[in-house]
């Protein structure tokens, strides 16, 4: 089973991609993951991406696809498929991606796209507070410390938001992310691979319909 992961930031991927490589026993590959390792072990085109991200650069497509070509080359998605996270970003990247597994004779069964109102999403990142004192995280609607004010892990009263999670903050990641995910899900929904997941469901409603999906996908 080889699967394209999507969903905007909070959407809940993070948490779904366990499940299903638990139940599944699939591959995943995080291309943040696949650069750090690339770029650890030296080999040609980890070096190629550290000349691009040493001097604060992106790293080009042609590298990116590179690399991720290289990791679904390998023997262990081979024989458990993969699912994919964080890339492809572009339709330019999705189409390089078709190719290369056109070319490994293999290709994507389904894309799962896990799709949250982005109002609900603001209020999910943008709830998040810290305890200044221990580190303790909570959210203010969903996780709250138990007693107001308190933090539950060291009684401390100073509680903090991070910067990106401020509510404007959180608002242009959103709108930025939207934008650029747009043409890729048209893309994927053209050839008839897009599956849109309710994802203001629970976790565990939300992780049913996703395995509905993939047992009609293996059919």
């Amino acid at each position: 089973m080889n699967i394209l992961l999507m969903g905007l930031p909070g959407a809940g991927k993070g948490t779904q991609s366990e499940h299903l490589v638990k139940d599944y026993q699939i591959v995943h590959i995080a291309t943040g993951d696949i650069f750090r390792e690339a770029i650890k072990n030296e080999t040609p085109l980890g070096l190629k991406a550290k000349s691009y991200t040493d001097n604060g650069n992106l790293v080009p497509d042609e590298v990116t696809n590179a690399i991720v070509r290289e990791r679904l080359a390998q023997d262990d998605v081979k024989l458990n498929g993969f699912m994919l996270d964080g890339y492809p970003r572009t339709n330019a990247q999705a189409q390089a991606l078709d190719q290369n597994l056109q070319e490994l004779d293999t290709q994507i069964d389904a894309v799962i796209y896990i799709d949250v109102d982005p109002e609900v999403l603001k209020e999910r990142l943008s709830g998040r507070i810290i305890c200044r004192n221990c580190g303790a995280t909570y959210h203010k609607l969903y996780n709250p410390p138990k007693v107001d004010n308190v933090c539950d892990n060291c009684g401390a009263s100073d509680f903090y938001q991070r910067e990106d999670d401020k509510p404007e903050k959180v608002a242009y990641r959103i709108n930025l992310q939207m934008e650029s995910i747009r043409p890729i899900l048209d893309y994927y929904d053209q050839r008839g691979l897009l599956h849109k997941v309710n994802g203001e469901q629970s976790i565990e409603e939300v992780y049913r319909e996703i395995r509905m999906i993939l047992t009609q996908v293996a059919k």
